[in-house]
Order: C-alpha cells, then sequence, then structure tokens
C-alpha cells in the first residue's frame, strides 16, 4: 500500500496535503492539485495529464461528452460530467442490473411504499398519515484516508438524505468493516472512525441504535463505513428533488463552499487505491455537527410553513449534483450565477465550486411570494444564503461567472443519461475449486472438540473472537438514548425507535452482510445477508416492510467482480419478492480494492419494520426465572464459511442453504407470538450458530440458564459440537413463560414449524449450563466477551 494517503488536510489556497504511512508520523506529503478549469490544447497533452483523465473520465467518455454538446466542453461543464458521470454518482456499470429492483415488484411489495428508488430516499407507510424515511450509504475510501472526518460527513450526508425528504431525522446506525484486528493500521482506522461517527452523531442529538462490527484482513486496505439514517414524517409533509415553476428563485443555503472534498465522488470513490497515482488524493470532506443540527431545524420550519417547491441536500458531487438533478426532475431548466456562491476560500476556480464537496449546504426552489418568509427562516437560525438564480422554460442549465455563460447544458445529460456500461462478467475460474474445500478433514478433525472441557473452552474462544465479541468498547461512545425515544439498542438484534407518542407507534432497523457467504456464493450469500436482516427485525415483534441496501464491491472492470455484483443483486431482487418487501433506496460502493486484491464482496443490507406499540417490542435477553427456552427451526452440518471456521483460517465451501419460505414462516411466528404476549425474549442465530445466541441471550441480562440438546441431536441427525456452532439459517432462540408454553407451541405446530424445548431460564444459578459441556460461569463468559476490544484498543 506503498504511497496511499491516511489523512488529509486542505490549506487556505485549497492545495490538498495527506500524510502517507510510509512517512514518518506527521510528515506530510504534497498532493497535485487538479487542473480542471484548463481544456485547452488537450490533443498534445500525455494520457495520464488529460484533465478528464485526471478526474476519472475515460477518452470515450471525454468523447461522449464532446458529442452530447457539440463541441469541446468548458472546463466548468468537464468539471460537472466528471463528478455526475462518475461511478459513485451515475451508477454506470451497476445500473443495467439494479433495474431488477423496480421490475421484480409484487403488488404485496407496494402497498406502502410511498416513494421508491430515484430519490434522495425512499418512504414507506406506517399508517395513521405517519410515514418513514430510510436509507444507507457508503463512505468507504474518504474513511481510509481520513477516518474521523470520512465517518462524520458519511453520517453527515446520509441525514441531509433524509432531511431533504422533509422528514426529521430520528436514528442512525453504522454497518462497519475493519482490517485484521492486531494489523497496526486497524487501530488508526477504527479509532478515527468510531471517534467521527459518535462525534458527529451525538453533537445532532441522534441515537445510534445499531450495526455491525467486522474485522478481517480483507478490508485491510479498504475498510467499509456504512451510514443508516431514519427519519419520520407525516404523509403531507414528504417533499421530492425537483425544481419547477418558471421564475421560482433558486438558492443556496448552509454552509460556506470551501475546497474540502473536490474530487470525491469522481476520483476517491470510483476507482481502486493505486500508489502509482499520487495526485488522485483529494481533501476529504470536513464536518460541523452543530451546523448541520441548526440545518436540520431551519428546513423542518421550512417545510412547516411549505416555502420550498423543491429542496436537494448537497453531498457528494456538491452543487453539480444539486443544480443538474433539481433542473432534470423539474420541469424546465435552471439560470444559476455561481459568482454568487458565499465561499470559505475566494481562490477556488469556478470548476472547483462546482465540484467541491463541503458539507452541511443544502438548495431549495422557492416561489418569488415567499421569499421574505423564506429569509426571515434564515434569519431566525441564523443561516447563511445566497439567492443563485431562477428557474427557467429553456430545458436548460446555464451556469455563469460574473456575467459569463461557463456551463450551458441539457441537465438530464448531466443528471440521469450518462454512460451505462454493460460491462462483462462470468464465474470465476476458481470458484468451483472454492466451494469444493469444504471444512472437513484434517482441519476439521484438528478444530471439531467433543470432550465437556474442550467444547466449554471452544464457546468462551468463539465468544471472544474480535467478530463475536462484544461492540460495547464502540457502542458506549455512542449515545444510543438521546431524544428519549431508543426503546431497544445495541446489542439487542434490532434498534427500536418510537415515532408517535401517544399511541407507541414504532419503527425496528437492523443491518447485517456476511463477506464470507458471499464470497463462497453471492446470489445465495446476498440472500443470506437479507434473511438475517429480516429475521432480525421480526425478532423484536416488528413487521418486516421495506430494504435499503449498501453493495460494497470491488472493481467491476473485473469480469469476477462483476459476476459477484450481478449475482448479489439478482439474488436479493429474487428474495425481496419472496419475502414481499421492497427495495426503497440505497447505494453501490464499487472500486473496494487495493490493486488487483478485491474486497469480498459485501452487500450490506437494512431491513426496516413496524411495530404498533414499541412497549410490545420483544429483547435479545431472558430475564424470568424458569421460564421455557425454545429453538425454532432445525440444524445441519453446516459449517463452511462459519465464525468457527473463520478462526481456523478456512474459507470454503458452501454457505448455508437459505429457505425463505421457512424465514418468512419463522417471522410470523416471531411477530405474532411477541404480539401476543407468548414469549419474552427472541434471539436469531448467525454467527456462531447456537453457541453464540445462547451466551449472548444469557449476558444480555445476566442471567443464566440449563440446556439440554439431545432432542435437537436425535431429531436432526448431528453431534453436540455441529448443534452449538454450525450457523444453519431459519432459526431462533426464544424464552416462553410458562403460562404460554402450551398456547406457543399450538401456534408453531398449526404452521407446521419445527420447535424443540431446549431449556429452561435459571436466573439463580450465575452459569450457562449445556449437557455434556464443562458449566460456563457467567462472569468468566463476560470477561472473556467483553475484554477482547479493549486489550486491541486499550
Amino acid at each position: 500500500m506503498t504511497g496511499i494517503s491516511t489523512g488529509s488536510i486542505t490549506d487556505g489556497g485549497g492545495t490538498s496535503t495527506a500524510a502517507s504511512p510510509t512517512a514518518a508520523p506527521g510528515a506530510i506529503t504534497q498532493v497535485k492539485k487538479f487542473n480542471i478549469d484548463t481544456v485547452e490544447h488537450a490533443a498534445k497533452t500525455p494520457d495520464t495529464e488529460l484533465p478528464w483523465a485526471e478526474l476519472g473520465l475515460k477518452q470515450n467518455e471525454f468523447d461522449e461528452i464532446v458529442k452530447v454538446l457539440g463541441r469541446r466542453p468548458s472546463g466548468a461543464e468537464l468539471a460537472m460530467y466528471s463528478v455526475m458521470w462518475s461511478e459513485h454518482c451515475s451508477y454506470k456499470s451497476s445500473k443495467n442490473h439494479l433495474r431488477q429492483f423496480g421490475e421484480k415488484v409484487t403488488p404485496e411489495m407496494k402497498k406502502d411504499m410511498l416513494v421508491g428508488i430515484g430519490e434522495n430516499a425512499g418512504v414507506t407507510n406506517l399508517g395513521d398519515g405517519w410515514a418513514v424515511t430510510f436509507k444507507i450509504e457508503s463512505h468507504n475510501s474518504p474513511s481510509f484516508v481520513e477516518p474521523y472526518q470520512g465517518a462524520a460527513t458519511g453520517i453527515g450526508g446520509i441525514v441531509r438524505d433524509i432531511i431533504s425528504m422533509g422528514a426529521r431525522p430520528v436514528a442512525v446506525m453504522d454497518p462497519l468493516r475493519f482490517g485484521a484486528i492486531d494489523h497496526p493500521d486497524t487501530a488508526r482506522v477504527m479509532h478515527g472512525a468510531v471517534a467521527g461517527i459518535g462525534g458527529y452523531g451525538n453533537s445532532l442529538g441522534l441515537p445510534n441504535i445499531g450495526g455491525e462490527m467486522v474485522f478481517d484482513s480483507v478490508y485491510q486496505g479498504n475498510p467499509l463505513v456504512n451510514a443508516l439514517a431514519v427519519g419520520v414524517m407525516r404523509h403531507e409533509d414528504i417533499r421530492l428533488a425537483n425544481a419547477s415553476g418558471k421564475g421560482n428563485k433558486v438558492v443556496l443555503f448552509g454552509a460556506r463552499t470551501g475546497g474540502d472534498g473536490i474530487g470525491g465522488a469522481s476520483v476517491l470513490a470510483s476507482e481502486s487505491f493505486d500508489d502509482t497515482k499520487p495526485s488522485k488524493r483529494p481533501a476529504v470532506q470536513v464536518g460541523d455537527p452543530f451546523a448541520e443540527k441548526v440545518l436540520i431545524e431551519c428546513c423542518l420550519e421550512l417545510f412547516k410553513g411549505s416555502l420550498v417547491e423543491g429542496i436537494q441536500d448537497l453531498g457528494a458531487a456538491g452543487i453539480s449534483c444539486a443544480t443538474s438533478e433539481l433542473a432534470s426532475n423539474g420541469d424546465g431548466g435552471m439560470q444559476v450565477e455561481l459568482t454568487s456562491v458565499l465561499l470559505r476560500d475566494p481562490t477556488l476556480t469556478p470548476g472547483e465550486i462546482l465540484m467541491s464537496e463541503s458539507q452541511e449546504r443544502m438548495m431549495a426552489v422557492v416561489t418569488p411570494e415567499n421569499v421574505a418568509a423564506f429569509e426571515a427562516v434564515m434569519d431566525k437560525w441564523a443561516v447563511e444564503y445566497a439567492w443563485l438564480g431562477e428557474v427557467t422554460d429553456t430545458g436548460r442549465l446555464i451556469i455563469t461567472w460574473e456575467g459569463e455563460v461557463i456551463v450551458d447544458v441539457d441537465p438530464r445529460t448531466v443528471a440521469h443519461d450518462g454512460p451505462v456500461y454493460d460491462r462483462p462478467f462470468a464465474r470465476p475460474e476458481w470458484q468451483d475449486a472454492v466451494q469444493a474445500d469444504t471444512f472437513t478433514g484434517s482441519v476439521q478433525d484438528a478444530g471439531r472438540p467433543s470432550a465437556p472441557a474442550e467444547l466449554a473452552k471452544a464457546v468462551t474462544e468463539l465468544v471472544a473472537s474480535p467478530n463475536m465479541c462484544s461492540k460495547s468498547w464502540i457502542t458506549n461512545q455512542y449515545d444510543r438514548y438521546v431524544g428519549g425515544n431508543t426503546s431497544m439498542a445495541m446489542p439487542d438484534d434490532a434498534g427500536v425507535v418510537r415515532v408517535d407518542e401517544e399511541t407507541g407507534l414504532g419503527v425496528a432497523l437492523a443491518t447485517d452482510a456476511n463477506g464470507r457467504y458471499t464470497y463462497l456464493d453471492p446470489y445465495h450469500g446476498a440472500q443470506l445477508a437479507l434473511a438475517e436482516a429480516y429475521r432480525n427485525v421480526a425478532t423484536s415483534g416488528a413487521v418486516p416492510m421495506a430494504v435499503s441496501d449498501c453493495l460494497n464491491f470491488g472493481s467491476p472492470e473485473d469480469p469476477d467482480v462483476m459476476w459477484q455484483l450481478a449475482e448479489a443483486i439478482r439474488g436479493l431482487s429474487d428474495a425481496c419478492m419472496v419475502l414481499g418487501i421492497p427495495v426503497t433506496g440505497g447505494n453501490v460502493s464499487l472500486y473496494n480494492q487495493t490493486g488487483t486484491t478485491p474486497i469480498h464482496p459485501s452487500p450490506v443490507v437494512a431491513v426496516l419494520g413496524k411495530l404498533d406499540d414499541v412497549a410490545r417490542r420483544t429483547p435479545s435477553g431472558w430475564r424470568e426465572d424458569g421460564q421455557a427456552i425454545y429453538l425454532l427451526g432445525t440444524t445441519a452440518a453446516e459449517l463452511d464459511g462459519s465464525e468457527w471456521a473463520n478462526m481456523r483460517g478456512h474459507l470454503g465451501g458452501l454457505p448455508p442453504k437459505v429457505d425463505l419460505d421457512a424465514e418468512r414462516a419463522l417471522g410470523e411466528i416471531l411477530i405474532n407470538a411477541s404480539r401476543d404476549g407468548m414469549i419474552d425474549s427472541a434471539h436469531d442465530l448467525s454467527e456462531g450458530g447456537l453457541a453464540a445466541a445462547l451466551v449472548e441471550s444469557s449476558l444480555r441480562y445476566g442471567v443464566g440458564a440449563r440446556i439440554a440438546l439431545q432432542d435437537v441431536l436425535d431429531r436432526d441427525g448431528v453431534d453436540l459440537f455441529t448443534a452449538l456452532f454450525a450457523e444453519s439459517q431459519g432459526r431462533a432462540v426464544v424464552g416462553v413463560p410458562r403460562s404460554e408454553e402450551v398456547r406457543f407451541t399450538d401456534m408453531c405446530t398449526a404452521r407446521g414449524f419445527v420447535h424443540t424445548r431446549i431449556g429452561v431460564v435459571d436466573a439463580a444459578s450465575g452459569t450457562l449450563d449445556i449437557n455434556g459441556v464443562q458449566s460456563l460461569s457467567l462472569d468468566a463468559l463476560r470477561e472473556a466477551h467483553e475484554g477482547t476490544l479493549p486489550k486491541y484498543f486499550g
């Protein structure tokens, strides 16, 4: 990874500087500033120094721009096209496949969808006039280059997507993937990213209610920092991003525009890290959560007074995105005077102003009669604003600089009609060998304990492993309860937030992905991610309603990676049809690789569910002595891709089988049992299998249990080790009050769902006792479970 920057700052003149991992701590390496305002004589320039190549455009794309315009682009036009035609903004390699999310839709999936894919975020009907909007996106590359600001501005950007829909943000979540836990650079990235997430989200007053944390060396040079936000609104408050109505005014408000983030979308997030290209290290955006907090309240007051006709947040691609998308989505055109933009850095060129990704900015369309009222709201909240221009009926986006036209384009060619690649893909030649390499033979023999003491040691080792250990060292840095509406949060299976105080109406959210599963089988691995998130929402008692996904993959120019992406999308779209829930939005993050080595394909799936009354939510741990413990579902010898195999350094074979009909049936049982008071706890079985679920359910409230698995062993034909560590899907462990056992088992039987009584809650014992396993002290388990992250990170 020689030469890849690990941190960046921007000086007053907009010149980026970056610290290199090969330099001494604190050393600064100069980074060449983008030359985006000179396109003359480009034909005489070496290919590597062509301005469009420097901005991430290919020669054929530049040629297409010339064809669209009928002339060579100006520097400002080149800046706009480069960011808007980037992989990050245009989805040019994935768009053909993403269409499946809109094509494979049943009437059941559409019944509660108010806004779908194509807007800043999807919107789902909750009933009683309430709606919820949520979305997950990536901020991966910036979080490697400058972890604190990269992660912080990831939170800020996704929150602004929620604001722009007319909603009040109510919670955030953060699925994270870092390199090996013992690698020296992992601490740098993790400390910075966690601090950025906590610092920004806590300052906004938004509870962080869930997420994931995975350590794997495959993410060493490409950590994944995905961010989710959820907001609520009344139906009448939904806002869409478009600029309509000739003569309506265009205004930019919020923070001033600076030199941070220039080229972030077109280069940093749209190419692989390559140490031969030091010039492609643009500055990472710099966030100000307190400015964003004011912006939230300001926007909500504008919405309440119906003072804006359309609104767009400024994130990736900045003003280029906001102007082109608003104009393209509207019914006319737009004229903007760029010199009116308020600047932090007066040396910025027009192209840099268009590309800047400075945070905490919004663009709105306001009718002339609402101008005075709009300005009054700005003055009340002390938010700066600048009137840039107006909506026209020309069908053109015209931008001037000191009165001179520097951009004259059809906005659709910038925002929507960019290149679409039907990239070649094929099943990799190595896939057969990987799938044939099952977890058997000497590796399995060496890693399959059977004696009671050995099994107890194995359980303890599992729950202390980097991926299965307690993440409280991280989550304690986040405020989970600010705002007073959090009903459940980490370490429960799903986060739950109350929407309506009067009725108790609420939403549940969970995010999940398993890169190892998807590496072994992209189609089924993506479905397993969806199934787990669906199951986690159902364990809380919520009815799953919608999906948002963040598809993290390597370079689409690699046919192997492109096949993984195509298969994952196909798998997700097929699974959504079976489960009856639509994808309402999301993000694709490509080029997550270093050199020729991609990350594991990591489709992170978020599922949103509805709770009629959050008081009836189901936690993941048992509390009441004497309650019966049931295992729902069947267990098979499915250890390939498991956490146990991962701990033994093995990755091969096939992931657990997917039975989406069984997942849906299990979800219905969990939801109905929760709603009717038949269960007091529910924990899904996924990574770590039954062993992890039993330990986590006991440690949740410090209450032990006595477990006997002989009925499971006899029925499913597995040994004790397999029963504990296999990762068969469609399973959950529930705690059932004695008074509800008959009713609960009758419901399971009536639905034909396999259920087995495996034990009883033992509140006084202070142990987890599993027949055939040496007794496990809860104190010792907690010490092992909670000690891993402090051991490595202080």
